[in-house]
Formats: C-alpha cells, sequence, structure tokens
C-alpha cells in the first residue's frame, strides 16, 4: 500500500490531561475581568481542545465565561477592599479606621460647634432688680444655615472671668446685676454670654443597679465634640459633684478621679462610661445623674453677626417677668465636621507613640494638634525650643484655632487654658510650657484651566471639580506651620481633575515660603478657564 500523505487519525485525541495535572494551567496571577476572561479562555483551549473551540463574543459558551469572569473580577476586588481595611495605611472607609484607632485607644473626633460672642438687652428691669435667670429651654436661639438654609440652633452660655461656666447641676443660667454692663432704672445690657452652636439636650436618672460599670447612652445625636457636661447627686459626698471627660478612662490616676469616656457609634451618638472603682470613680447604685448636651455641630453652623436674635421672657428672683432681647455680637466660628480620616491616621501612631507623656517637641506638637477644648474646638499648633542655652526646657507652642475648613483664627483664652492645663498634667517636670500666637499668611489664588473646546458644555462642573480640589488642597488640616506653597504641587492637584490638559496661577511666579511659626491660608480664589481648539 503507497503512503497518500493524510493522517487518517486525529492526534489531538490522544491527548487527555490527567485531573491532577489540570491546576497547572491555571492562571493566578489574574485578578481582573479582562485577564480572568482571557486566562479562562486559555484554560479551556488547554483542557478541552476538542470539546470547545467557538471564542466568538455570540457564542452562549463566551457569555458563561465572561460571566465566571464577572464575578471573578468583583471577588477579588472584595478580597483586596478587606485585606486593606485591616491595616491603617490602606484602610478607607471611616469605620474600618475608628475601629482600628480604638484597638490603640485613639478616638476619631465628632463634629464641633460654632461660637460667637452674645448680648441680652432687658428694657423693662424694675430698680432694684434681683437675679435673673435663664432657663434651659430658654437658652437656645435658632437661625438658618448660610451653607445649606436649614436650621441651626445656638445655645447660650455665661462667661466668667474669662472663661465659659459650663457645669452646674440643673442647667440654668443666673445673671447677677453687678455683672451688667449698664444698670439703671429702665435698661441693663450683659455682654458676659456666649452661643454655642447646637441643640441643649438634657437627660436625667439613675443608674442600673445591675450594672457593674455604669454608663449612660444619650439619646440624641450627633453629639457635639466637648459638650457633654455631667454632674451626679448621690449622698456619698466623694460621688457627687460636676465629672471631668478623659480621651479613657485608664488615663485615670486612682480610685478618687471623677472623670468619664464618650465612646461614639458611627452616627456620633454618644455613651458616657464612668470609672469602674479601680480607674476612675464608680458611681453607687442609688446615685442620680443630670447630664446637659448640644446635638449639630459641622461648618454649617459659622453664620454672620447680628445673625442670631430671639425674644426672651424669663423671671428674675421676685417673680417679675423681664422682657429681653438676645442676639450674637460677632461672627460665629469654630464650626467643623467631624475629624477626617486623613487626619486621624497622620497623627494617630504619634498619638500612640507618646503613649500619654510629653517628652519630645514632636509629642507637643501632637498633643496640641489633637487636643479638644471645653467645647471641642481644635486647633493648629506647632512646638520650638528656644536657642538659648539657659532656656533650653522652655518651649514654645504657637498656636491657632480652627475657625473653619479653611480658616484659622487667633485661639481664644478659654482654649490656651484648657490646652495649658492638660499640657501640664503631662508634661516632663523640668519643661517650662509657653503658648504663643502663631501667625496667618493669607493668600489670594487666580488660575486658569485649560480645557477641550468639546469639554464646554461642562464648563461649570469641571470648575466645581477644580475648585473643590484646591479647597481641599488648602484645607487647614492639611496644611502645617513653615510649609511653603509650592506652585508645581499645586497644579498636579489641579491636574487630578481628568478634563484639565493643563492648568497656570497667573498671580503668582513663584513658590511662597512661611517662617517656622507661620500658616499660609487661602483667602480668595478666582478659577478661569482657556478653551483649547
Amino acid at each position: 500500500m503507497n503512503f497518500s500523505g493524510a493522517v487518517s487519525s486525529d492526534f489531538l485525541k490522544l491527548v487527555n490531561i490527567p485531573n491532577n495535572k489540570k491546576p497547572d494551567f491555571i492562571n493566578f496571577a489574574a485578578t481582573d475581568f479582562l485577564s480572568l476572561r482571557q486566562s479562562l479562555i486559555n484554560y479551556v483551549k488547554s483542557v478541552y481542545p476538542l470539546d470547545y473551540q467557538y471564542f466568538i463574543e455570540s457564542d452562549l459558551g463566551v457569555m458563561f465565561i465572561e460571566l465566571v469572569a464577572y464575578m471573578g473580577a468583583v471577588m477579588s476586588m472584595k478580597a483586596d477592599m478587606l485585606a486593606n481595611e485591616n491595616f491603617l495605611a490602606t484602610a478607607k472607609q471611616r469605620n474600618s479606621v475608628r475601629k482600628l484607632l480604638e484597638l490603640v485607644g485613639v478616638k476619631l473626633k465628632g463634629p464641633t460647634g460654632a461660637a460667637a460672642d452674645a448680648q441680652i438687652t432687658f428694657n423693662n428691669v424694675n430698680p432694684g432688680y434681683t437675679d435673673i435667670s435663664i432657663q434651659p429651654s430658654d437658652r437656645v436661639a435658632q437661625t438658618t444655615s448660610p451653607e445649606d438654609g436649614s436650621l441651626l440652633n445656638y445655645t447660650l452660655y455665661k462667661v466668667v472671668n474669662g472663661f465659659v461656666d459650663t457645669i452646674n447641676s440643673n442647667g440654668v443660667i443666673t445673671l447677677y446685676p453687678e455683672e451688667s454692663d449698664n444698670q439703671n432704672d429702665t435698661s441693663s445690657i450683659f455682654s458676659n454670654l456666649v452661643l454655642l452652636e447646637g441643640a441643649l439636650v438634657t437627660e436625667s436618672g439613675d443608674f442600673q443597679t445591675t450594672q457593674s460599670q455604669k454608663t449612660v447612652t444619650l439619646s440624641q445625636y450627633p453629639v457635639i465634640e466637648g459638650s457633654v457636661q455631667v454632674f451626679l447627686n448621690s449622698v456619698n459626698g466623694n460621688v457627687a459633684g460636676a465629672y471631668e471627660q478623659v480621651d479613657n478612662i485608664f488615663f485615670a490616676s486612682g480610685v478618687s478621679d471623677k472623670i468619664f469616656e464618650i465612646v461614639y457609634n458611627d452616627d456620633y451618638q454618644a455613651t458616657v462610661v464612668f470609672g469602674d472603682g479601680n480607674v476612675g470613680i464608680s458611681p453607687d447604685d442609688s446615685a442620680s445623674y443630670f447630664i446637659v448636651y448640644r446635638v449639630g455641630g459641622g461648618s454649617r453652623g459659622n453664620v454672620g453677626s447680628n445673625s442670631i436674635t430671639k425674644q426672651l421672657n424669663v423671671l428674675d428672683n421676685a417673680s417679675n417677668t423681664i422682657q429681653g432681647t438676645l442676639i450674637n455680637t460677632d461672627l460665629a466660628t469654630g464650626g467643623a465636621n467631624a475629624e477626617s480620616i486623613e487626619k486621624a491616621k497622620k497623627y494617630a501612631p504619634l498619638t500612640f507613640r507618646r503613649q500619654d507623656r510629653l517628652v519630645t517637641l514632636e509629642d507637643y506638637a501632637v498633643f496640641a494638634n489633637n487636643f479638644a477644648g471645653t467645647f471641642g474646638t481644635v486647633g493648629k499648633a506647632t512646638a520650638v525650643t528656644r536657642k538659648a542655652y539657659a532656656s533650653a526646657n522652655i518651649i514654645d507652642i504657637y498656636l491657632l484655632e480652627k475657625a473653619s475648613d479653611l480658616q484659622l483664627q487667633r485661639a481664644t483664652s478659654t482654649f490656651k487654658r484648657d490646652l495649658l492645663e492638660s499640657i501640664n498634667k503631662k508634661k516632663m517636670a523640668t519643661d517650662d510650657i509657653v503658648i504663643v500666637d502663631g501667625l496667618v499668611r493669607t493668600v489670594d489664588l487666580v488660575t486658569t484651566i485649560n480645557i477641550d473646546s468639546s469639554d464646554k458644555q461642562d464648563e461649570s462642573i469641571i470648575i466645581t471639580k477644580v475648585r473643590d480640589k484646591i479647597l481641599n488642597y488648602m484645607n487647614v488640616d492639611n496644611r502645617d506651620f513653615g510649609q511653603s506653597l509650592s506652585l508645581p504641587e499645586l497644579n498636579r492637584v489641579i491636574f487630578e481633575v481628568p478634563e484639565v490638559r493643563f492648568s497656570t496661577i497667573d498671580n503668582l511666579d513663584q513658590d511662597i515660603s512661611v517662617e517656622f511659626n507661620e500658616i499660609i491660608q487661602l483667602n480668595n480664589l478666582s478659577i478661569n478657564v482657556n478653551l483649547l481648539q
């Protein structure tokens, strides 16, 4: 028989891959949709060369391959996200960052409320009038937010010796005749007052006898940072009185400390946690509590002067009805949203490293930047030593108080006092601390962005994106003392908007450098658009 040149048998039929060899054809590096799709096709071609050979888009088999690739890509992304959320450096979700920080005793701060000086004018006081009492229900005034147009609540507080008086057992403010600005027969003006943003809430009750560690969950939220005031009544004199808030009850020095800790959930609903008798006083079962706090907060509370007004009808000690007008006499500033995860991730490792004591300059700077005052307001600070051998242990802390996300202001005496008192409890005995006002360098920015003419219909959207990028870059949380303004870096931030081809800073020709005690703050921003043909 002569050979015809044709092979009668199909050699592919002789190829039979055993099951224990099939894992060798799996591409474990494939994670995204396209690589998974191609890996599945390659696997089918290698393991089932005769069973399936029709790899066009419209085929049912390819549809199933793509569905498997789709699910594989989703599961791969979920696995990566879950892994990332387990580490502080890569976590993106606020809840994940909060839980990771709680493992090392660091808490995310809640929203802060704006504050403004206030004045009450009483027009019908009687000659020789006695003390005037303002009940908790009369301490709340309302206005509208310039940011979103919704309702804002402000709560009235009294200033005593330059500091805001916050703690009492019933929430009543008492104004004495000798405190008035103008004492006469027809009118009396009181300016020793301040308005703090947030609706005033009071809660009272008894502790549950079944609780080994006493806690109280507050009913309304979001609770403004630093606004919770706790007063206990008890036949035990060691338990009764005002309690002080601390970051962690384990910071207590002994069983006699009247302290409490605030634990927030994701919605900033607060739970007040008292000591357990070993660290901090544990309230006895017969004790009762009276808690005052405010709810609200955020940048939406920053309003103009004379924008908060309220008519009052109050009683003096002789039960005479007195009419008055409450008004804010200056800008309400200091309102800010809850602490950003970027700031928390920046300072939390440093806070953990200092271990509740202040030794190095970095310790002082980190503590001051994370400190929340009596009313929850936060600041911006840097710490330096004086350059003199005799002053080696004198540490100057240059401080500014946060007025809004984009503005800093001179720190109030209350904030400075609170910070200094807190520092003195944790500093080295040989250190001498001086609080100094930091300096603000304001800057105007005029930038031109170049976009394609085809994007003209989206011009306003692009401008908004660029504005958000610049405002975030200039946010006071992202600026530090002594940090220069880099024009190339600012242009790179603008270039992150996909529609921007390139940009220029028109009113500045070089970077702006500042001294160690100065910080750059954005004043005015103007964005121009140039269409590219």
